[in-house]
C-alpha cells in the first residue's frame, strides 16, 4: 500500500470511524468471514418394526447402537484441532524510530520545524500505546567530524577557545561514520556538544528523562554536513552497525516496529546504491517482512508539477528518488518540506503506524 498524504487521511479516517476491536486489527487487513461448522449427518436405523413393542425395541437399541456409535467415533477422531495461524501479538508498544536530517546549508530552518513538530507525534502515540516503548536515533548523513569554528562550542563538551578541527572536545570513531547515531553534531547551526544519553548508547531509550530535549540535541545536526540521506539509513540499520561491536548495537530490535524518518530538501542525488537496493535494505532489517516497518519522508515537492509549494513557478520533470522510495514500499508516506508546520504530516500517520503495530508479528526464533 503506497499512500500519499492525503490518500492516507481518508485510510485513517476509515480506521478511526470503523473502530479497532481491542486494538487487533492491523492497518489495512481484510476481515474475514465468520465460520459456521455443519454438523455431521445423524446415523440411521439399520431397521424398522411394523409392532409397538418392535418399535420401542427397535428405538431402544437404536439410541444405544448411536451413543456406542458417537463414543467410538470421538474416541477414534479424538478432541476437534483448533490449531491454526495465532493471531498478532503487536509490538507491544516497542518501536524503534531512526530519524536521517540532511545536513546541508538550506536546513536550518527545517530542523527548527522538525524539533518543534516532534514532541506532539511522539506523545500522541505514546498515548495510543499504554506499553510504548521507544529507541530512537538520529544517523549521520556524512563521515565528517570537525568545527570550522570553535566559537560555535556550546556546554562544557569543547573550548570556544580552541584551536579546530577538534576545539578541545573528545570524540570516537563512531563519531566520523556515516550512519552512526549522531551524540556530538557539530558546526554551524548544531547542538555543538556531547548529548549524554541515558543508558550510554548513540540512542534514545524509554528511560530518558525527558525524550524531547535528548531528541533536540542529536537531531540538530547543523548545516555544515552532507545530505546522503538514503544512505546513511542503509548504514544505520546494516548488520555491522548493530552488531555486537557496532556503533548503533541495541538498536535495531527484532520484535519492535521500525518506523524510518527521512527529512531532505534536496532529490537525495548523493547516496550511493539504487532506490532499490535501499527497500532491500530495510526489508533486510526486517526480516523481510513489509507490514514490519513504515518509511515517512519529507522532502522537496518540485517534481509534483507546477504551483507546489516550494517553488510554484518551477518544475522538475523526473520524480525525487526519495518519493521513488516511499512509492516503493507497503507502508510509505512523504510530506513537502515547505509546508509552515510538520504537524499535520505526523498527526496524519499516527494511525497508520500505531495500527502497525497491533499487526506486528515478530519473526520466530
Amino acid at each position: 500500500m503506497r499512500l500519499a498524504v492525503p490518500t492516507m487521511l481518508l485510510v485513517s479516517s476509515l480506521v478511526l470511524a470503523c473502530g479497532r476491536d481491542g486494538g487487533g486489527a492491523s492497518f489495512g487487513a481484510a476481515t474475514e468471514p465468520s465460520v459456521t461448522t455443519v454438523p455431521a449427518e445423524s446415523e440411521s436405523s439399520s431397521s424398522g418394526s411394523s409392532t409397538s413393542d418392535s418399535s420401542s425395541s427397535s428405538s431402544t437399541s437404536t439410541s444405544s447402537s448411536t451413543t456406542a456409535t458417537s463414543e467410538a467415533s470421538t474416541f477414534d477422531m479424538g478432541m476437534p484441532d483448533f490449531t491454526g495461524d495465532p493471531a498478532p501479538i503487536g509490538c507491544q508498544g516497542k518501536i524503534d524510530f531512526l530519524f536521517v536530517v540532511s545536513a546541508t546549508g538550506t536546513m536550518e530552518h527545517i530542523q527548527q520545524q522538525l524539533l518543534a513538530s516532534f514532541p506532539k507525534f511522539i506523545e500522541t502515540i505514546a498515548q495510543a500505546l499504554p506499553e510504548f516503548d521507544v529507541h530512537i536515533i538520529s544517523a549521520a548523513t556524512d563521515a565528517v567530524w570537525n568545527f570550522d569554528d570553535c566559537s560555535y562550542c556550546t556546554g562544557e563538551s569543547c573550548d570556544p577557545q580552541g584551536s579546530p578541527p577538534l576545539c578541545g572536545a573528545e570524540f570516537d570513531e563512531c563519531d566520523k561514520l556515516l550512519g552512526a547515531g549522531v551524540t556530538f553534531p557539530v558546526g554551524e547551526g548544531a547542538s555543538n556538544r556531547r548529548c549524554e544519553l541515558q543508558g550510554g548508547n548513540r540512542y534514545i531509550i524509554d528511560d530518558e528523562p525527558d525524550v524531547s530535549k535528548a531528541f533536540t540535541c542529536v537531531a540538530q545536526v547543523g548545516i555544515d554536513g552532507g545530505r546522503r540521506t538514503a544512505e546513511a539509513m542503509v548504514t544505520a540499520l546494516s548488520s555491522e552497525f548493530n552488531g555486537p561491536t557496532g556503533c548503533n548495537t541495541g538498536f535495531l530490535r527484532d520484535d519492535a516496529l521500525l518506523v524510518v524518518t527521512l527529512i531532505d530538501d534536496g532529490f537525495d542525488e548523493q547516496s550511493a546504491g539504487t532506490v532499490s537496493s535501499w527497500i532491500q535494505a530495510l526489508r533486510t532489517a526486517k526480516h523481510g517482512d513489509d507490514d514490519a516497518f513504515a518509511v515517512l519522508v519529507l522532502t522537496t515537492d518540485v517534481d509534483l508539477g507546477y504551483w507546489q509549494l516550494c517553488l510554484p513557478e518551477e518544475h522538475v520533470p523526473f520524480k525525487n528518488r526519495l518519493r521513488l522510495l516511499v512509492e516503493g514500499v507497503e507502508h510509505g508516506f512523504i510530506g513537502s518540506i515547505c509546508e509552515e508546520t510538520y504537524d499535520q504530516f505526523f498527526s496524519e500517520t499516527v494511525s497508520a503506524v500505531v495500527d502497525l503495530c497491533d499487526g506486528f508479528v515478530p519473526p520466530p526464533g
